[in-house]
C-alpha cells in the first residue's frame, strides 16, 4: 500500500489575481502503516492537494499514484483504493447511520454477507453504538462526523485521506477520532491527515510536510524537523520555516 504525490500542481484563474498556482509542484509519499501529516493554515493548498489525489480535481501538472494506480489515467481504480473524509459531512438527514453505511457498503460492492459485521465493527471503533439507529437530522456535530468517517471507510479501503476531520469538534470527540486514526495505522492502513492544529500532528503523525502558499516547504519526521530547525515545538518550527521563505501566516 502506498500513496505518492509527484510534482502535483493546480492552477486557477481569478479575475483580480489572474492565473495563480493554488498548489505548486508538491511531492510526498505515504506508506503502509504510516500517518503522513499535511500541515498548514487555512488556504495553504491542503484541500486542493487532497482533492487532486482523490480525483475530484484534475491536476494542471504532475500526478499522484495510489497503490500504483495513476489519478489521471486510472481514476476509477484510484477511487476504489480510497476512503476520503472531510469536515463537510453531507449526510442524508432522514436516514440512520446504519442505513447510510449499508447503502454505501453495497454501493462500493463490499461483500454482502460480511457487511453487517463490518458495520458493527466500525460502530464499535467510532463509539457510535448509542446513535447508530437514530436519524442523522437529530445528531450532534461530533456524531455526524463519526458517521462521515464510517461512511468513508465502510468498504475497508487500504488508503485513507482525512482533510481536517476534527474541525469544529469538542475535545472528547476529537480524542475518539485520534484513537481511530492510530488504530488504522496499527492495522496497516496508509493514512494522509491534513490539519492546521500542530499539537494534533505531533500526536498522530509519523512524518509530516509543511505547506504554505501552495508550496511544500519542509518534510520529515518530527525529530528530523527539530534537528533541521533547532527548535522543539512544531508550531515554532512551522513559523520558522514559513518565515525563511519570506511568507507570512495570517
Amino acid at each position: 500500500m502506498s500513496l505518492d504525490a509527484i510534482n502535483l500542481t493546480k492552477r486557477f484563474f481569478d479575475p483580480k489575481r489572474g492565473e495563480f498556482n493554488a498548489v505548486d509542484s508538491i511531492s510526498f509519499s505515504c506508506s503502509k502503516g504510516e500517518i503522513f501529516g499535511l500541515l498548514g493554515p487555512n488556504g495553504a493548498g491542503k484541500t486542493t492537494t487532497l482533492r487532486m489525489i482523490t480525483t475530484i480535481l484534475k491536476p494542471t501538472a504532475g500526478t499522484a499514484k495510489v497503490n500504483d494506480f495513476d489519478v489521471i489515467a486510472q481514476p476509477r481504480q484510484v477511487r476504489k483504493q480510497l476512503g476520503f473524509v472531510s469536515a463537510d459531512t453531507g449526510l442524508y438527514e432522514r436516514l440512520t447511520p446504519r442505513e447510510i453505511l449499508t447503502y454505501f457498503g453495497r454501493l462500493s460492492k463490499y461483500p454482502k454477507e460480511k457487511l453487517k459485521d463490518r458495520i458493527d465493527e466500525i460502530t464499535v471503533m467510532l463509539q457510535m453504538e448509542q446513535f447508530v439507529d437514530s436519524r442523522c437530522e437529530k445528531l450532534s456535530t461530533g456524531m455526524r462526523q463519526k458517521v462521515s468517517i464510517a461512511r468513508a471507510i465502510v468498504h475497508d479501503p487500504p488508503v485513507i485521506i482525512m482533510d481536517e476531520p476534527t474541525t469544529g469538534l469538542d475535545v472528547l470527540t476529537s480524542q475518539v477520532l485520534h484513537r481511530f486514526v492510530l488504530q488504522c495505522k496499527e492495522i496497516g492502513k496508509c493514512v494522509v491527515f491534513s490539519s492546521h492544529i500542530m499539537s494534533e500532528a505531533e500526536k498522530l503523525c509519523d512524518r509530516m510536510g509543511i505547506i504554505h502558499n501552495g508550496k511544500l516547504l519542509a518534510a520529515g519526521t518530527l525529530e528530523e524537523l527539530r534537528r533541521e530547525s533547532g527548535m522543539h515545538y512544531l508550531e515554532d518550527i512551522f513559523l520558522s520555516v514559513v518565515k525563511e521563505t519570506g511568507s507570512d501566516v495570517t
